[in-house]
């Protein structure tokens, strides 16, 4: 294992000390060239750093076969696994260093070309302000769907859990719908809704403008996935709740509202969150029917400049917006397991 480690480890070197060097004698002048360059400076310390595990590692094998050779085989053991523990210690670190290293040599393939065609510094801070102004429209965009998905989810979960032979046909309707929304990509529903409905001049649907239209959309195709979560949490909650709710004089409706429902929110709050996040994303897709957010925006500059770093910028603003809430969503997770974990 300490040899293994050690050729990693001198691989990840020799690659981090390459990518230094051909940063400085190939990185074009200015920003970049200098932001390589402490990169690549600070990747080949970290792929020094990673060394240092090693030598513990090598004191430790020392040690096991004194121990060995000594009679004590329950420390030899010991000490064999403390050497190991250093050898995948070592190789763990020096994995993230060869990927920064592996990634920095991307960007100067040709000649620096992928750096100059994604990652232009002075053509972001170019598109940076109408790429800002336009990102807005996806916000809201976002925000708006995700209201009206969250009453329409829990309306359509709602159906398809109604009781008796009343309410069949209308937990078949629901099913159909949510099978249907569910296996239609999301590039299409919007394309239809805001292509379609105009075309066949539908009264009030026709006069909306590309944004209700991309609301619209992407409210039928989430609807169906956020259906499907409520369900989930509402079959989860225990039977014996409704039971006892019932037998307190509660109609179906009451047990529903004032039982079953608050229960289930609260555990499927996080894939909840995981779904508006991917309706987040896709907010990018509406740029098929002409509305002015920020993909469509960086595709003018891109058209204009022959140059993708516009579209750099607006991937960058979905991490920005995107990470935040997916650490929030693993810190719900988290709670969620130690609540379980202490209910036994």
């Amino acid at each position: 294992m300490l040899l293994a480690a050690l050729l990693v480890g001198l691989g990840t070197l020799a690659v981090a000390s390459y990518a230094a060097w051909l940063t400085i004698t190939v990185a074009e002048a200015g920003a970049w060239r200098f932001v390589l360059g402490a990169a690549t400076i600070a990747v080949v310390v970290l792929a020094v750093l990673a060394l240092v595990p090693l030598v513990r590692g090598r004191r430790e094998l020392a040690r096991s076969i004194r121990a060995f050779a000594e009679g004590d085989p329950v420390a030899g053991r010991a000490a064999r696994h403390r050497a190991a523990h250093a050898g995948w210690l070592a190789m763990g670190s020096c994995l993230p260093v060869l990927f920064i290293a592996m990634f920095t040599l991307f960007l100067l393939a040709n000649d620096h070309a992928v750096q100059t065609t994604f990652f232009d510094v002075s053509f972001m801070a170019l598109s940076f302000g109408d790429i800002v102004v336009a990102f807005w429209q996806n916000v809201q965009i976002a925000v708006i769907a995700e209201v009206i998905v969250l009453v329409w989810g829990l309306f359509i979960a709602l159906a398809r859990l109604l009781p008796g032979d009343a309410g069949r046909p209308i937990r078949w309707l629901a099913t159909v719908y949510v099978d249907t929304f569910r296996a239609i990509p999301s590039i299409i529903v919007i394309y239809l809704v805001g292509f379609g409905l105009p075309l066949a001049g539908v009264p009030v649907l026709s006069d909306m403008s590309p944004m209700w239209a991309a609301v619209l959309a992407l409210t039928l195709t989430y609807g169906a996935y956020v259906a499907e979560v409520y369900r989930s949490g509402i079959d989860g909650v225990h039977w014996s709740q409704v039971a006892a709710a019932r037998s307190l004089g509660l109609s179906h409706a009451k047990t529903l509202r004032f039982v079953v429902v608050p229960q289930a929110v609260r555990r499927v709050t996080p894939p909840l969150l995981n779904d508006f996040i991917g309706l987040q994303k896709d907010t990018a897709l509406i740029t098929i029917i002409g509305t002015v957010d920020a993909f469509t925006q960086a595709k003018i500059y891109a058209s204009n400049y022959f140059n993708l770093s516009s579209v750099t910028v607006v991937a960058i603003l979905f991490i920005i917006i995107t990470i935040p809430q997916t650490r929030f969503v693993d810190r719900l997770l988290e709670r969620d397991a130690r609540r379980q974990r202490a209910k036994g």
